[in-house]
């Protein structure tokens, strides 16, 4: 098996905030066949425990961007509203599962408003957003009333296909590695405890609605005094991030993390020879933002492999992603050590 199937088939599961079951399955699936006993939340997130009585929680999440559907317009072709923040130019052109209440799936693409060269000068130079972009359905379908005895209606889920390659230099590029690499992470993590019959007093969380800022807000066991996050590592101008590395972020959008939690990081990455950059991230909140805020007094610390243009094309590197569950493990030790 390739060790990086699981994440293909994660990604390869449409799984945007507040359409996260199948996906959410397989993760539970997974972590049973593992031999642990996954429990689901009320809001369908799951959480797994490693070891008896857990101290220590480390999160990641599962939904993604996506759309939903917000209008059916006179010409056959649908209106969205985002699921997720993510810029209209990133997605334009890209390939679309229309999801119905029934089970039904069509094909589609986002597209700007009259958007061919030859019948719209203005096309480079219009600026897109949601109002002026739409789903062209891939059926014959020239009406309002077309796409109603289709059985799409307002509120049906609209999924971005993923792309999905992993390279033999050993980048993985794929949308959604935002933040389906941290949840490949967590479910390594469990396979090679079972795998090594180690335990630690260790909660796995996979949140379900981290994209809309609710996802870690509540589901966690009693008992939990730290969290840390995985999440994707930010790459860009005025930002340290690299692929190849862990990514420890000292401070987002919504605050400083823990200072001691992110000393401990950083001294164990040195003295374990683990890749990181340490990086502030100006327009990013996670889960532990999210925790935070919703009031539970954990300490909390955020990591993740590097990924280039996030919300668009991404992609990272296993090394990247290597260096971010050899931290865990690290800290696991340093922290629960016989």
């Amino acid at each position: 098996m390739n060790s990086y199937q699981t994440l293909e088939e994660l990604i390869g599961i449409d799984s945007p905030s507040g359409y996260t079951g199948e996906a959410g399955k397989y993760i539970y699936e997974l972590l049973s066949s593992y031999g642990y006993n996954p429990i689901y939340t009320n809001k369908k997130a799951i959480r797994v425990a490693l070891g008896e009585n857990p101290k220590l929680v480390i999160a990641a999440h599962f939904d993604t961007l996506g759309a939903i559907v917000s209008q059916t317009k006179g010409d056959g072709t649908l209106e969205v509203s985002a699921l997720g923040g993510w810029p209209s130019c990133n997605f334009e052109g890209e390939y679309v599962t229309v999801y119905t209440l029934e089970g039904k799936s069509y094909s589609g693409t986002f597209l700007l408003n009259n958007p061919s060269i030859h019948t719209n000068r203005d096309v480079q130079k219009t600026e897109r957003h949601l109002k002026n972009m739409h789903i062209r359905l891939d059926e014959e379908v020239e009406s309002k009333k077309d796409v109603m005895s289709l059985g799409i209606r307002v509120g049906d889920i609209v999924c971005f296909d993923p792309r999905y390659q992993e390279l033999p230099s050993g980048y993985i590029k794929s949308r959604f590695l935002d933040n389906k690499a941290g949840c490949y992470a967590l479910c390594e993590i469990a396979r090679r405890l079972k795998e090594n019959k180690k335990s630690y007093p260790v909660e796995l969380f996979f949140s379900n609605y981290e994209e809309v800022g609710h996802g870690a807000a509540s589901g966690f066991s009693d008992g939990i005094e730290e969290m840390l996050v995985i999440d994707m590592g930010v790459i860009g101008d005025n930002c340290e991030g690299k692929e190849t590395c862990c990514s420890i972020c000292a401070k987002d959008s919504t605050g400083p993390y823990d200072y001691d939690f992110r000393r401990d990081l950083v001294f164990l990455a040195e003295k374990h020879d683990i890749p990181f950059r340490l990086a502030i991230y100006h327009h990013y909140g996670s889960d532990g933002s999210t925790a935070l805020r919703a009031g539970h007094d954990f300490s909390v610390a955020l990591i993740g492999p590097g990924v280039a243009a996030s919300h668009a094309m991404e992609r990272t590197h296993k090394k990247g992603i290597k260096a971010t569950i050899d931290l865990c493990f690290a800290y696991m030790e340093e922290k629960f050590h016989e």
